[in-house]
């Protein structure tokens, strides 16, 4: 839209006026199941024979490698999340293990 950020802002808040606002951690890795497949691409790069020595080729290696992981990986973790929410829970916001 052309209109100015402002008013977008002003239309967004009066939308969500009477919505329940979820506090959100602002570094909160417990919660965001795209962390430990960043950590596995990571292994995945480290293991290659030779570590990619341009942005093309770390692109290309991190495509190959993202697929290299099975679906059912994906779906552990985005399983995983109703549980890793109950722990942030008992941990009343706080680090959980």
């Amino acid at each position: 839209t052309d209109m100015p950020p402002s008013i977008i802002f002003e239309n967004c808040n009066e939308r969500l006026s009477g919505v329940d606002e979820l506090h959100w951690p602002a570094l909160s890795p417990d919660l965001n199941p795209i962390e430990p497949l960043w950590e596995e691409l990571e292994r995945r790069l480290r293991a290659r024979p030779s570590p990619p020595t341009s942005v093309c080729d770390l692109t290309n290696a991190l495509l190959e490698e993202w697929s290299k992981i099975p679906i059912n990986a994906l779906r552990n973790l985005v399983d995983s999340l109703p549980r890793r929410v109950e722990a942030v829970i008992a941990a009343k916001g706080g680090p959980t293990s």
